[in-house]
């Protein structure tokens, strides 16, 4: 089987890839808690500088794995919470990771792959890219990804976005300032590489991680509390009958009627 994250170094740069390109890299416990592993690895790998996150295929994450909606409707209340957790992990390790992420994003960055881009410290983006937190259309709620979002746009923005689900595309992305920068797909690789790479050499790597420990840790002294907060809704909203009917009617890709 082929490994569902790959992970490349050159030039104090790591090139983190998901590589699900066949399911459109949608999230599943085993990709998420890889990609914890991996980011890990490399924050205490000393010749590592700067991170890339980046995804074969088509898609940067279209969201949660069809099987994965599927366990959820199954899944105990502490289940559910031991799942959530798993996100919130991933999502932590990385905000809270000792070196510079800058996501890579190209085609749809949808629910969970859109968060994931969220807490990146750095996102690239195409024109075709198209970012969503679609949760409210299938009954769910983005509790762990809120948090995130509200670190990064104002609440107006925030609520627009959470509460429509809407998809929109990079443009719009960069006017709300959610995302750093449009670049044309041609040139993507070759301009995040070469900002990776100006980082590197002009950048103290002891102030870079300083500074952004800086920002995550004093911004908002009780966001850990809020994680814990989101955790136990993101568990009590799989419950609810509102989930049960919106995940069944996706996987049976009928039209829900709320």
């Amino acid at each position: 089987m082929d490994e569902l994250v790959l992970y490349d170094v050159a030039d104090r740069i790591a090139t983190v890839t998901i590589n699900r390109p066949e399911k459109r890299n949608a999230l599943n416990p085993d990709l998420i808690v890889a990609l914890t592993n991996v980011f890990t690895q490399a924050s205490e790998d000393d010749e590592i500088k700067v991170i890339i996150l980046k995804a074969n295929g088509t898609s940067f994450s279209a969201g949660a794995d069809l099987a994965y909606l599927q366990q959820l409707q199954k899944n105990t209340f502490e289940e559910n919470v031991a799942d959530s957790n798993l996100l919130r992990k991933l999502y932590t390790t990385i905000y809270y990771l000792p070196k510079i992420v800058i996501a890579q994003v190209e085609g749809h960055a949808i629910a969970g792959g859109c968060g994931l881009a969220t807490i990146c410290d750095f996102i690239f983006a195409t024109p075709e890219s198209n970012f969503g937190y679609s949760e409210v259309k299938i009954g769910f709620v983005p509790a762990i990804v809120s948090c995130f979002l509200l670190k990064k746009v104002n609440e107006t923005v925030a609520k627009e976005l959470l509460f429509t689900g809407n998809i929109f595309n990079a443009e719009t992305a960069l006017a709300y300032k959610l995302i750093n920068f449009v670049t044309n797909s041609s040139d993507i690789h070759q301009t995040v590489s070469k900002f990776a790479l100006t980082l590197c050499n002009q950048s103290s790597e002891n102030s870079l991680m300083v500074t952004k420990q800086l920002i995550g840790q004093t911004n908002n002294p009780l966001f850990e509390k809020t994680l814990d907060a989101a955790v136990q809704i993101n568990a009590r909203v799989r419950e609810s009958e509102d989930f049960k009917k919106g995940i069944a009617s996706f996987l049976n890709k009928e039209k829900i009627n709320w």
